[in-house]
């Protein structure tokens, strides 16, 4: 899924790190400039929801990777963040928060919060989220990152997602961001009518397909296959 194009400015970028005389790791100009052709790189790609191009824009993804990847931060590709787990290249995040139909105003449910960017993005286009995360190392360093990037209308739980969060329920949305071998049904009783979920399913080692969950108003579900995918697998059991 990676986009060779965007390697080239994450390159640059990482050039710029290194330059002589350079007082900081990347400079806020260069960073600004990475996300435009990051966003502008995800258009092509066929992403149109203007909030979410915006979300793309605003929102500083070197943030929410390791101190490390900082120079890689802004190519379209899949990163780690610790205990085997990634942050999703940026067009799978743009595409998936598109596909869900995020929008100011409704309350996303979000399983797999890793470090915590696919719910910036959310906040960013003005949604509530709820997001569980099965490591607690990783959902403490969310909660403290979004905290102190000034990112609101976000609760981080630390949980198995494959129950959902059902005090909260229902959600107009649901997102997520692990490969599971099923759609879990708490997560579709959770969705309200009307709703919409996004889901990577599929085996670690196999096929992985992005599948639709829809509910219609008198709650009948039905399901489409968007695209081929590779996700970290949904695990159970917090950790």
């Amino acid at each position: 899924m990676n986009r060779p194009a965007a390697f080239t400015l994450a390159a640059a970028l990482a050039l710029l790190a290194r330059a002589p005389g350079a007082a900081a790791p990347v400079e806020p100009a260069a960073q600004r400039a990475a996300r435009e052709g990051m966003a502008r790189l995800i258009a092509g790609e066929g992403v149109r929801d203007s909030a979410v191009l915006e979300a793309m824009r605003a929102v500083p993804r070197h943030e929410f990777v390791l101190a490390a990847d900082r120079g890689r931060a802004y190519g379209d590709h899949p990163l780690p963040i610790g205990l085997g787990q990634t942050i999703s290249q940026p067009y799978i995040v743009a595409f998936m928060t598109e596909a869900v139909g995020a929008r100011r105003g409704i309350k996303v449910l979000e399983v797999g919060t890793g470090s915590g960017y696919q719910a910036a993005i959310l906040s960013r286009i003005g949604c509530t989220v709820r997001t569980i995360e099965i490591f607690r190392e990783l959902a403490d360093q969310a909660r403290g990152r979004l905290a102190r990037l000034g990112f609101g209308d976000i609760t981080v739980r630390h949980g198995d997602g494959h129950f959902g969060w059902p005090e909260a329920a229902p959600f107009d949305a649901i997102l997520v961001t692990a490969a599971a071998g099923f759609v879990p049904p708490e997560l579709v009783r959770e969705l309200r009518p009307g709703g919409r979920m996004v889901i990577p399913v599929g085996s670690v080692y196999g096929v992985q397909t992005l599948i639709l969950v829809e509910k219609d108003g008198s709650g009948e579900v039905r399901t489409r296959h968007l695209l081929p995918v590779r996700f970290v697998p949904m695990l159970s059991k917090p950790r």
